[in-house]
């Protein structure tokens, strides 16, 4: 037997590592904006077939076993609701989605790294109401000093995001990557064209 077809067997083909599936909750939402709800299309078939999820919309690619075969979801909803978590984890990457990944000393938007409004050195502690995020230049720029020595000021005045915002607020950093079938669930609230 040929060593390439134990490799080829093996191995998927590559053009179906393209084909995620846009997960839907219950009430037809995404699970997430930011980063989106994303499975790889073997666990929205695998959930299909566990009878979890209900295939909204397919790719025009195929799956096929010996036995059967299935077009590939591009989208799926959760045949059970899962409760949205009102607690928002405080983490980097929700620091600068809250901060609209710009330095919220000069409005930059790269280059980001996060800074302590009120110095750790003079007692402020790591929270949303004293971390914001900054670029690397602002961030030496101010260094342990506090905001009036280094003559400096803040955007806004930081404080802790509703998990609601923070949605609201990833869904204006879409992927790179839209496929049509997903449009009519990720923007059903927006205004339509007249």
């Amino acid at each position: 037997m040929d060593g390439d077809f134990r490799r080829d067997f093996v191995r998927e083909p590559a053009a179906l590592r393209q084909h995620p599936a846009l997960v839907l909750n219950a009430d037809y939402r995404p699970l997430s904006y930011y980063p989106l709800s994303l499975w790889p299309w073997q666990e929205a078939i695998k959930a299909v077939w566990l009878n979890r999820v209900d295939i909204v919309a397919e790719y025009d690619h195929w799956v096929r076993s010996p036995s059967t075969e299935i077009r590939i979801p591009s989208v799926v909803v959760l045949k059970d609701y899962v409760k949205p978590q009102k607690r928002v984890a405080f983490t980097r990457f929700n620091l600068f989605l809250r901060d609209e990944f710009a330095c919220q000393y000069c409005g930059a938007k790269g280059d980001l790294t996060f800074d302590h409004v009120v110095p750790r050195a003079s007692g402020g502690i790591t929270s949303w109401e004293n971390v914001v995020a900054a670029c690397a230049p602002c961030n030496l720029r101010k260094g342990s000093k506090s905001l009036r020595h280094a003559g400096m000021s803040l955007r806004k005045p930081p404080r802790p995001p509703s998990a609601e915002e923070l949605r609201n607020m990833g869904r204006r950093f879409p992927p790179n990557h839209l496929h049509e079938s997903w449009l009519d669930f990720l923007y059903w609230d927006a205004e339509l064209e007249a």
